[in-house]
């Protein structure tokens, strides 16, 4: 059975932890506190793995899909960074109420854009996590390609390090 998407916040906290051993972790603190991560990609050991979302940039329109990048709505709703995932625990996340009355217009905005976003991801689910999986999977049988692996976040290591952070939290 194939779950559906749901938008997260990460806890700081803990991509500040993992960091400390992958610069590759996306910010999610300060201007960035509320960065989300799409999840749940897929779970392997015990691992939730969730992947940051972008919003969308003029960039994104002329760039490519690739194995560790996926352009949502051909890159008008922004971009799934899969060379950004990160394992995770119930633990280390809260959902995001995408139903919270905005405070403001800006923030109106900013929940319709996820709720775009999430409704055009759980669309495409299997093509989604098929990527997220297949980028999961090379990686950790070291058959990815050179140059997609060193954008990659060290999934084996923060595998580890998650492991650890929960057992301490």
């Amino acid at each position: 059975m194939i779950r559906n998407f749901k938008i997260v916040k990460v806890d700081s906290n803990y991509c500040d932890y993992l960091r400390k051993f992958d610069n590759k972790v996306a910010y999610n603190a300060g201007s960035k506190e509320m960065r989300p991560f799409i999840g749940i990609l897929f779970v392997v050991d015990n691992f939730e793995y969730f992947a940051p979302l972008s919003s969308p940039k003029i960039k994104h329109i002329h760039m490519k899909n690739n194995l560790d990048f996926i352009k949502i709505d051909k890159g008008n709703l922004g971009v799934v960074n899969f060379n950004n995932m990160i394992p995770i625990t119930q633990k280390n996340y809260e959902l995001l109420d995408l139903k919270s009355t905005p405070k403001n217009t800006s923030e109106l905005k900013w929940q319709n854009l996820l709720k775009t976003q999430l409704l055009w991801l759980n669309k495409n689910i299997k093509n989604v996590k098929g990527k997220a999986f297949n980028l999961y999977n090379k990686y950790k049988n070291n058959t990815l390609d050179e140059r997609i692996k060193k954008r990659c976040c060290n999934f084996i290591l923060l595998e580890k390090k998650c492991r650890e952070y929960n057992k301490i939290n």
